[in-house]
């Protein structure tokens, strides 16, 4: 039997954290792009989340978030705290992305756009952005699809609270634990299912007609 409180939390989960996320994924790709000294430092602490075992990154944020509350909800054992969780564990999948479409386009693109007298925030409204929407795209549907089967970290933060922390990821977790295999096998279905079209379609906005688009290096 499917756990739809489960996925509906975990929907709003995917949910909350793409709307926070992509715009500040969208900044700090942008300045990366301009950024010379320190940025492979910065680059690599971004990307921490990739090789970092979650249990690590749930522990210090645990550790970190322990004891402290905003506006009277706790951080821990909440979806404010598993929130939080999801937007620092998702920092690499909402940035990459974005940092590689901004840095294909043609700096002959800027030059030109500058000599037109173009400011700064022109250039970035009217041509950087619709240029890079491949990325912006990608990291919209990775950072999506990640944030649906994300475990370790969740359970460290959230725990398991019915309607509060208790994603599909965890759902599934208890479910093999209760010997209801069924259950779990459909649950893990719908995320099989959701991370294979997300990466597909990943693939295929980058792979598909590329070379044709005036705006990106050839």
């Amino acid at each position: 039997m499917l756990d739809l409180e489960a996925i509906l939390l975990s929907l709003k989960l995917a949910l909350w954290t793409l709307v926070l996320i992509l715009p500040f994924g969208i900044w700090v790709a942008h300045s990366l792009m301009r950024l010379q000294k320190g940025r492979s430092w910065l680059e690599a602490a971004l990307a921490l989340p990739l090789v970092l075992p979650p249990t690590v990154l749930g522990y210090y944020l645990l550790v970190g978030l322990g004891g402290k509350s905003i506006f009277g909800i706790p951080l821990v054992f909440s979806f404010t705290g598993i929130l939080i969780a999801s937007l620092i564990v998702n920092l690499p999948f909402a940035i990459q992305p974005i940092q590689r479409a901004f840095e294909a386009i043609n700096p002959e693109i800027h030059e030109a756009a500058q000599v037109s007298g173009l400011s700064t925030w022109q250039i970035f409204r009217l041509i950087e952005l619709p240029l890079a929407w491949r990325g912006i795209t990608s990291a919209a549907v990775l950072t999506f699809a990640h944030t649906l089967g994300e475990f370790g970290v969740v359970l460290m933060v959230g725990g398991a609270i019915p309607g509060e922390t208790k994603t599909v990821s965890i759902a599934i977790y208890d479910k093999v634990q209760s010997f209801d295999t069924s259950g779990a096998g459909a649950l893990s279905l719908i995320l099989l299912g959701t991370s294979l079209l997300a990466i597909a379609f990943s693939y295929g906005i980058f792979g598909r007609n590329t070379s044709r688009n005036i705006g990106w290096r050839s």
